[in-house]
């Protein structure tokens, strides 16, 4: 899949509820590529949904600051990574809302580790 159609498919969940499924409820510890982190959101996925590498698509949740199984929001952003072939959605609980510079930084603890931007639903 190119980066613009990649891109593309990302972009039509921009304001859409979606239920997410947590595999990494906030709190949890994660090891990869030599890297440690506890998670400080929520992060899972949307079932049934592909993203760019093939597996289910990524979401963040930010402003559930408890460990939830699943939850439904409003996917207000989106994390284009630019070294990657996946982006990730950005959702949060109905109503409530984060700047580009508010997202970046929720999600820095993951995404630091890669060249990305982030684009918001309501710029």
């Amino acid at each position: 899949m190119t980066e613009e159609k990649r891109k593309e498919n990302v972009r039509t969940y921009l304001g859409q509820l979606v239920t997410i499924v947590m595999d990494r409820p906030i709190g949890t510890k994660h090891t990869k590529n030599g890297h440690s982190w506890i998670y400080p959101v929520n992060y899972g996925y949307l079932p049934g949904v592909p993203g760019g590498d093939g597996e289910e698509q990524d979401v963040y949740l930010l402003g559930v600051n408890i460990p939830v199984k699943t939850y439904t929001a409003r996917v207000i952003g989106i994390v284009h990574r630019l070294d990657d072939v996946e982006d990730k959605l950005i959702a949060a609980p109905e109503g409530l809302f984060f700047t580009a510079e508010e997202m970046a930084k929720a999600v820095a603890f993951q995404e630091q580790y890669h060249q990305s931007e982030i684009e918001s639903w309501k710029s």
